[in-house]
């Protein structure tokens, strides 16, 4: 960890965050080695299904090829406290900031 970003050293690494938004974006970048990181997210607990972001499948797969912001969640219907998690099946993933809409 570091002021700016965390960077995973193993994979199996999992941020979890509440939160009250339709969107859910977070900065993500591939690290030094620049290899494609896999991840799964979940919201409460369950795959994201019609909930998810752009950059994630209905079983919540994604992969982050790039240093970028990444559309994790958008909420199709109401705006409630939700819990989501992110978990890294590989290593090296960089996380930088969660932006919210």
């Amino acid at each position: 960890m570091s002021p700016e970003n965390a960077v995973l050293g193993a994979p199996g690494g999992r941020i979890s965050f509440r939160f009250h938004a339709r969107d859910l974006h977070l900065v993500l970048g591939p690290g030094k080695a620049g290899k494609p990181i896999r991840f799964r997210v979940t919201l409460d607990g369950q795959a994201p299904e019609m909930d998810r972001g752009v950059d994630v499948d209905v079983n919540g797969e994604g992969v982050v090829r790039e240093q970028r912001l990444y559309q994790l969640i958008r909420q199709t219907g109401e705006v409630s406290d939700r819990t989501f998690t992110i978990e890294f099946l590989d290593a090296g993933a960089e996380a930088f900031a969660f932006t919210f809409g």
